[in-house]
């Protein structure tokens, strides 16, 4: 019994492995691509201010009832250190396939020259958009 447990165990952590290891890549991919496309959709993008450029629907309950708040709280704590361009994925289908959303909420971390510099697919937790601004700030 134990020595087929073994050989499953092994090929589903090298299955996770794998898996984990595309996901960074395809994050690396995403932010190097958007990086070389341009910045287009970042409407009124100051330069010299870090921005998170949030990707949303109307439909999306995490995106209001957790993202929306941790980056409302982050946007309180850093005033005109910020800025937030939130974008209706709905609305612009097009704008959300050049910086290759897939699913809402997603935030990136742009930095004070534009540069896509983090992508966060799904809620990302206040704490963790802090620490990636802090890169940045």
């Amino acid at each position: 019994m134990a020595a087929e447990i073994f050989p499953r165990a092994l090929m589903a952590f090298a299955i996770a492995g794998v898996g984990i290891g595309l996901y960074g890549l395809t994050n690396h991919v995403v932010l190097k691509w958007a990086s070389k496309k341009g910045y287009r959709g970042l409407g009124d993008f100051q330069y010299g201010i870090p921005a998170i450029l949030y990707f949303t629907t109307p439909t999306c309950a995490p995106c209001k009832t957790l993202q929306r708040p941790a980056i409302q709280a982050l946007k309180n704590d850093l005033g005109s250190k910020l800025q937030i361009i939130e974008v209706d994925a709905s609305a612009r289908p097009e704008l959300a396939d050049y910086w290759g959303v897939l699913s809402v909420p997603t935030t990136f971390i742009i930095d004070k020259k534009g540069e896509p510099l983090h992508i966060n697919h799904g809620v990302t937790l206040a704490d963790k958009l802090r620490k990636q601004l802090n890169e940045v700030l």
